[in-house]
């Protein structure tokens, strides 16, 4: 199965360059605004982007992604909703009209919709994958064969307190990516990466083909740089939500929400440029 995700990692790896994955929590403060948000990533560099489905039982969410979904729901998105965002995305004349879109969500609201329904929409929105984090690998026989049906990717995460069996089991259900979580916990920017966290990585190496994604506290260019050579992208989550929270929590005006795209923006630029030099500059084989 061929997907924009798939597709972009090979490009990434061609050109020797760790991507950035952006992930924004869909609907906050609204679904206009998370669109014009979605195009201020994709146009400065954001490889692949998450939209998170707000969910009203958040178990792997810290305090930043709890009260943007808080507030999204209370701005009443749905589901339903988020899938017009990526088709209105497809349909824009931006960079977000390309870059490969992840719908991040709990199984809570995807089986609300129906397998079958939501797979079908999501195919016919122009997604591209689907992340649902509290969905084990033994529950996802119908999801997978459903989801890979409709050309979308499914992506599972896999921990430090994986064992090695339990990460080949995690990178074997699969596709476009694995997704390691740096630590545990729950979602939040950190100061500095776990130490141990090079190992994680060369065990996750050893069990598959993937590229390998790590995401959970990662926040600056710096640990960008740190992962270069190691991961092939890096998930940056909560450090973005602050940035719409910062400008957009008491005054959600369009001058607000352009501002909100500056700032995001700006971020993601200096991301990205720490994953296109130095450390994080991957070797290609010749």
């Amino acid at each position: 199965m061929t997907t924009r995700i798939s597709r972009r990692f090979a490009e990434l790896k061609a050109r020797g360059e760790m991507g950035i994955i952006a992930y924004i929590t869909a609907g906050d403060p609204s679904l206009a605004a998370s669109l014009k948000f979605v195009t201020a990533l994709a146009e400065a560099g954001t490889d692949v982007i998450e939209l998170g489905v707000p969910f009203s039982d958040p178990l792997a969410d810290g305090p930043t992604i709890q009260r943007a979904s808080e507030r999204a729901l209370r701005a009443g998105a749905k589901l339903s909703g988020i899938l017009d965002l990526v088709r209105d995305l497809r349909n824009s004349k931006s960079s977000a009209a390309s870059v490969p879109i992840i719908l991040f969500s709990y199984y809570n609201p995807i089986l609300q919709m129906g397998l079958e329904k939501f797979a079908a929409a999501a195919s016919q929105a122009d997604a591209d994958g689907v992340l649902a984090t509290d969905l084990t690998p033994e529950e996802a026989t119908d999801y997978r064969q459903i989801l890979h049906a409709n050309n979308l990717d499914t992506i599972f995460l896999g921990a430090p307190t994986s064992t090695d069996a339990r990460l080949k089991q995690i990178a074997e259900v699969s596709s476009g990516f694995l997704y390691l979580i740096s630590r545990t916990g729950v979602t939040g920017a950190k100061d500095s990466l776990p130490d141990d966290l090079p190992v994680l990585l060369r065990r996750a190496r050893a069990v598959t083909q993937l590229p390998i994604a790590v995401g959970f506290g990662i926040s600056q260019p710096g640990h960008v740089s740190v992962l270069g050579g190691l991961a092939d992208a890096a998930v940056i989550g909560s450090s973005l939500v602050s940035e719409i929270e910062n400008a957009t929590l008491n005054d959600s005006s369009p001058a607000a929400v352009d501002r909100a795209c500056e700032a995001l923006a700006s971020r993601i630029r200096s991301l990205k440029g720490a994953a296109q030099s130095g450390l994080s500059k991957r070797e290609v084989a010749s």
